[in-house]
């Protein structure tokens, strides 16, 4: 019922196809037929007529065979190369509007896996079971029918080891189920190895582990093989099976065949036609006893496909929010993580007026991160709740709230793409000079027009082309361009050498102008400016004020102050 579901769509292309099956099945049964009057007709009754039209008739079954088959496996493979097409999109865009935490929880691997090999799996194996159970079960069931009415004695005789050997199959095919579950099971841990690898390349070179990854790598590859040999072996089983089925059958139709012949009841043409029509049966006998196995094997993918559909996408809101005009406030939050007892976050309460500067502080591990993670919704609060204006944001539409905030993190994320569409990746229809305007504020544009191709320069995966300062101040570019009221700055200069750091520095006073502006500050160096500081203890907030005033109450400032600077606070 699933493959139907998923085949449905592509009805007419497939119905087509089945009534070209008819066609070809037909075709088939006509070349058994015609063995017959080639016995019969032509070695016995020598008659010159039929000799002369033979080659004719069996050259125009073999070439509307031939076309026929073509069109349906030119409808077939339309129709399959559709859906898959179909499948990746759905299954692209539902990831896409996944909750933040799936991306946490599964690797990004598992996921490209879902995404490429799985559906890839469905294909193949939609494709060849349909042609299976169509053309090959039609043209059993007409050379079967022709046998019968050709001799049904005979043909009892043939068939009666079927069901047997069908049981048979069918008891493999529930093993190859569980085979092929592992199979795409270790092809999610290949492309998570890959990508990993691929990543952190830099990081498996310094540290002089090529050998350790290599190993890995092919411990997880030899796993991946021997499960596929398990798979390989329960398939050919069945063709094992039918192999002895067939051989005790057609055995014994050679002998009551023969001994039909030898009395006179069977003429050789007939018993000829009878054992060509068999043989011909066995072929897609042999394929169709494979669908169950085919079908069992496509379960594996299916499965965990429709388990990632399954998954709630992120909760839409119904108000559309404008601009914020006057504040952002923390009423009574409080966050959990799923794996975790103990609140992330407990009893947040907090106002932001608009345009000023909360830097957000406290030890690693307090809830920095946690905090501005709620603002965008990218995780909601377990209980509590942000308001915007005065209205609760869980209301608002994904794109009205989101379009709002602009981040700059000290993890520059770019795209394997030119420098200008990195830029203006938040606004796409931006115009020739607002990208130039945005890099200019940047400090970007000195240094853009020094690569090869200037704004067109591919800046490679996740920016590697480029310099620490210079990926930090194409993400700020990027924020400009955007122009939101709100922003989000994580550290964006801790990892950045000196002259780098002056850059970005002035870079991010360019961008946190008249916007109201959340800094997550690991480095007390960077709070300077700040109209308002949050400090965090343990996912609570300690203290809340001025950096004279946290200096002069808050012991746990005083702490992080003399632990940073070495200072001792007078």
């Amino acid at each position: 019922m699933r493959v139907w579901g998923i085949v449905r769509p592509y009805w007419k292309r497939v119905a087509l196809a089945v009534l070209i099956s008819v066609v070809i099945s037909g075709l088939n049964t006509s070349l058994a037929w015609l063995v017959k009057d080639v016995m019969d007709g032509i070695f016995i009754k020598k008659d010159r007529f039929l000799l002369a039209l033979l080659p004719f008739a069996i050259f125009g079954a073999f070439a509307l065979r031939g076309i026929a088959n073509f069109l349906y496996e030119y409808l077939m493979q339309s129709a399959t190369q559709k859906l898959v097409m179909g499948m990746r999109n759905t299954l692209y865009e539902h990831i896409l509007n996944l909750p933040m935490g799936h991306f946490v929880d599964e690797s990004s691997g598992s996921l490209m896996s879902r995404v490429v090999n799985d559906t890839r799996a469905v294909q193949e194996v939609i494709s060849l079971t349909i042609k299976q159970l169509f053309v090959e079960a039609m043209t059993i069931t007409a050379l079967i029918g022709y046998v019968f009415w050709l001799k049904w004695d005979l043909a009892l005789i043939a068939v009666f080891l079927l069901p047997t050997a069908l049981y048979g199959t069918g008891r493999l095919a529930m093993r190859l189920k569980r085979i092929s579950m592992r199979i795409q099971e270790k092809t999610a841990l290949i492309m998570q190895d890959l990508s990993e690898s691929f990543t952190g390349i830099k990081i498996i070179k310094s540290f002089l582990r090529e050998g350790r990854e290599k190993d890995h790598f092919m411990s997880r590859n030899k796993d991946y093989y021997r499960e596929n040999m398990r798979a390989v072996r329960v398939k050919e089983a069945v063709s094992v099976i039918m192999d002895i089925f067939a051989g005790l059958g057609i055995g014994f139709v050679l002998w009551y065949g023969g001994s039909l012949v030898v009395k006179g009841s069977l003429t050789a043409g007939e018993f000829t036609s009878f054992l060509a029509a068999m043989f011909l049966v066995y072929t897609p006998a042999k394929r169709l006893s494979k669908v169950n196995a085919e079908l069992q094997q496509l379960r594996a993918p299916l499965e965990r496909i429709f388990n990632v559909l399954a998954l709630r996408r992120e909760e839409e809101g119904t108000v559309e929010f404008p601009a914020i005009k006057s504040s952002i406030e923390f009423r009574d939050v409080h966050f959990t993580y799923p794996a975790q007892a103990q609140d992330a976050l407990h009893g947040i309460n907090f106002k932001v007026g608009k345009g000023e500067i909360i830097a957000i502080v406290g030890e690693s591990g307090s809830g920095k991160t946690t905090l501005v993670n709620l603002l965008p919704r990218f995780i909601r609060p377990t209980k509590g709740g942000i308001f915007m204006d005065g209205a609760d944001i869980s209301n608002a539409t994904l794109g009205s709230l989101r379009s709002q905030f602009g981040m700059v993190s000290q993890d520059v994320i770019l795209f394997n793409d030119t420098v200008r569409a990195n830029i203006a990746f938040g606004k796409p229809d931006a115009s020739e000079e607002e990208i130039l305007e945005a890099a200019k504020a940047a400090y970007a544009h000195d240094f853009i027009m020094e690569l090869p191709e200037k704004y067109e320069s591919i800046v490679g995966e996740k920016g590697v082309k480029l310099s620490g300062g210079q990926r930090q101040r194409l993400s700020i570019a990027r924020a400009i361009l955007k122009n939101p009221p709100v922003l989000i700055l994580d550290e964006a200069t801790s990892s950045l050498d000196a002259t780098s750091e002056l850059m970005v520095q002035l870079a991010l006073e360019n961008l946190m102008k008249e916007r109201t502006t959340f800094v997550i500050a690991h480095r007390l160096s960077t709070i300077r400016k700040a109209t308002k500081i949050v400090l965090l203890d343990k996912g609570r907030v300690a203290a809340i004020g001025t950096e004279e005033e946290l200096k002069s109450t808050s012991p746990l400032y005083q702490s992080l102050y003399q632990l940073q600077f070495g200072l001792k606070i007078s």
